[in-house]
């Protein structure tokens, strides 16, 4: 039997399966070699941050976890916690021995790893990247997040008065393929038929972010993180505003913003060429 700290290798699909707690099944896709980049998804599972890892795959080793719940894994009863998620990725580090690991987090996952960055006891991160994340309770800026059903039938679009919720961006939509669907906090375009996530992602989102899908105590908290930040956001965000976005990187000491011209709630497949040189940028002026 495995113990909490060991991570045992149980398949080679997609990505491995691992479990980092007895009776825990976790799904990591492992690709690339270089400096380590952990990326993090949001409402919309893997396929949202597909470009972003085949983008670092090139010249990095990127792992990709599948948040338990998302993607038919299971997820149970007792893991319900954004804190379950931070706790299991920093073990996935520390069991891997990786070090200057770049933290990359969309939407919900940019909460896990602005939260990551803070507990970060045993070093192993080394720079952060949030891109449209929630989180922290904002005072003046809500947060929009789906209700269910998550959005009307297909074919329709969003009734009078009604903007883009999380299951839709406000920028310009891309061809994504049948399995891209939009998540929670995850964009589409608003004249195309919204695609909202499954109810096992719902119910996943709604276990691990609690009632009120914010932290109160986040964003003092992040006066903690040392690590080289950038906030990015798609100007067009109406699902995490632009403010909103100032004012988390605001709490991040140093942490740079860079709004997104023409992007909405997924700058990395509405605005990519922007989006990654922005990145880039970033990582380059901070030696990476």
């Amino acid at each position: 039997m495995t113990t909490p700290t060991e991570f045992t290798e149980l398949t080679e699909l997609t990505g491995s399966t691992v479990e980092p707690y007895p009776g825990l099944p976790l799904t990591v896709r492992d690709v690339g070699a270089g400096r380590p980049v952990l990326v993090l998804h949001g409402g919309a599972g893997p396929a949202g941050v597909s470009g972003v890892v085949d983008h670092f795959a090139t010249t990095s080793r990127v792992l990709a976890p599948t948040h338990p719940g998302w993607e038919d894994t299971p997820r149970p009863e007792w893991f319900a916690g954004v804190d379950d998620l931070v706790e299991t990725y920093l073990d996935l580090l520390d069991d891997r021995d990786l070090r200057d690991v770049l933290v990359l987090g969309s939407s919900f996952g940019g909460w896990i790893a602005a939260e990551m960055a803070v507990r970060d006891r045993g070093r192993r991160i080394g720079g952060l990247v949030i891109m449209g994340a929630f989180g922290p309770r904002v005072e003046g800026h809500e947060v929009r997040f789906p209700t269910a059903p998550p959005g009307p039938p297909p074919g329709t679009g969003p009734g009078p008065g009604q903007g883009p919720g999380p299951g839709e961006s406000s920028g310009p939509r891309e061809s994504s393929g049948p399995r891209e669907s939009s998540g929670p906090g995850e964009g589409s375009g608003a004249s195309a038929p919204r695609r909202g996530p499954s109810p096992a992602a719902l119910q996943a989102l709604a276990a691990y972010a609690g009632p009120t899908k914010s932290d109160p105590k986040l964003l003092h908290r992040l006066a903690r993180v040392t690590v080289p930040a950038l906030a990015v956001w798609g100007e067009n965000d109406t699902v995490v505003p632009p403010d909103y976005g100032r004012a988390y990187a605001a709490a991040i000491p140093g942490a740079r913003f860079e709004l997104i011209p023409g992007a909405g709630h997924l700058p990395t497949r509405e605005a990519p060429e922007a989006t990654f040189a922005a990145i880039d940028a970033f990582l380059g002026a901070a030696g990476r």
